[in-house]
């Protein structure tokens, strides 16, 4: 039994370090982990605008109102594949039509201010989330992260990361065509 004791620790150290070992070469990709959120409702909330931005807030109601699906791009001015992605979403605005909605995650108001003057703002609406709270509420794992929500309010899709590449905007345009959105001018 004494023997058992002394490498008890071992045992413990060695069931610790395989498990680590095991985390760290799993073929996992985080991109893939389901939401909770998708084909259920959006979650409340109620977001002011981003104080010296020229678009309303963002708030629940907004995703009910029976229109066409839209993307909500969770995004803060410190993420740097935010700003990667900034232009392939403001092309899609633009030249298909997309409504895009935003969430200002976690950035100071000067700070999302001076980042949409610098790289433009394709955001019909941005919700200006400083503390976290309602981002935490979506479900998301990291900005930048982008969902699909119907007319009536129904998370359909979530991308996780940068809308970056053909692949990427491969999906998310798939996804919205899923959704029941019609490019403009078709």
């Amino acid at each position: 039994m004494k023997r058992f004791l002394l490498f008890l620790p071992l045992v413990v150290a060695l069931g610790i370090g395989a498990f680590a070992l095991w985390g760290l070469w799993a073929d996992r990709n985080p991109k893939e982990v389901p939401s909770a959120l998708i084909s259920k409702p959006a979650p409340e909330f109620d977001l002011p605008p981003i104080p010296g931005v020229d678009v309303p807030g963002l708030k629940r109601a907004d995703l009910t109102a029976g229109g066409p699906p839209v993307l909500v791009n969770v995004f803060a001015s410190w993420c740097v594949p935010c700003k990667a992605e900034h232009a392939v979403l403001s092309r899609l605005v633009k030249e298909k039509g997309v409504v895009l909605y935003g969430i200002n995650y976690k950035n100071k108001a000067e700070d999302a201010r001076n980042w949409l003057a610098d790289l433009g703002n394709p955001y019909s609406r941005i919700g200006f989330d400083l503390s976290g709270r309602v981002a935490i509420e979506w479900g998301l794992t990291g900005v930048p992260e982008t969902f699909i929500v119907r007319g009536d309010g129904t998370v359909v899709y979530r991308y996780v990361g940068p809308i970056v590449g053909a692949d990427a905007q491969k999906k998310v345009m798939s996804a919205l065509r899923e959704a029941g959105w019609k490019e403009a001018g078709k």
